[in-house]
């Protein structure tokens, strides 16, 4: 089931022509931090991003993102920054920082390969339309399975 949500999201993020909407820049920064996070050898037990649209910078187009999460040891996870060009499902660009606990791990300038395609805006919205586009929240999980008399286990025993 979980891999026919990730060939459903995966699906919607490598459509979309002239742009980046909110939901693949979050989908991608979500993929591209944890990832990043991993190399820098941090547990991520799970992590969710959102993205907004935050205004129009010079003539580049501004995504804000948010992201909280957690590591396996119980510490605070958080991703924040702008995003200005990405491809979906691959990478970010923009200004993007990560916390965890009270500990900087890093802040760049993009997350994750864009060397495989050329990086599109982010998607203004429909300033024709009726009103602001929703943001969207991509969630990912994970079944975590822990010994039995493991501190943080819930009350299943093994899971």
């Amino acid at each position: 089931m979980a891999g026919l949500a990730a060939v459903a999201v995966g699906g919607l993020v490598a459509c979309e022509p002239g742009g980046l909407s909110t939901m693949s820049v979050a989908y991608t920064t979500d993929e591209a931090a944890t990832a990043e996070l991993g190399r820098r050898d941090v547990d991520v037990r799970w992590l969710t991003c959102t993205a907004k649209y935050d205004g129009d910078r010079q003539a580049q187009r501004i995504a804000a993102v948010d992201c909280t999460g957690e590591t396996g040891d119980g510490r605070d996870i958080t991703v924040t920054g702008k995003v200005t060009r990405g491809v979906g499902g691959a990478c970010v660009r923009g200004d993007l920082r990560a916390d965890v606990g009270k500990k900087q791990v890093f802040r760049v300038s993009g997350l994750g390969d864009c060397k495989s395609a050329t990086p599109s805006p982010v998607d203004p919205p429909d300033t024709a339309g009726s009103g602001p586009r929703p943001t969207v929240t991509v969630t990912v999980t994970e079944t975590v399975w822990c010994r039995a008399g493991k501190a943080g286990c819930g009350p299943v025993e093994g899971k």
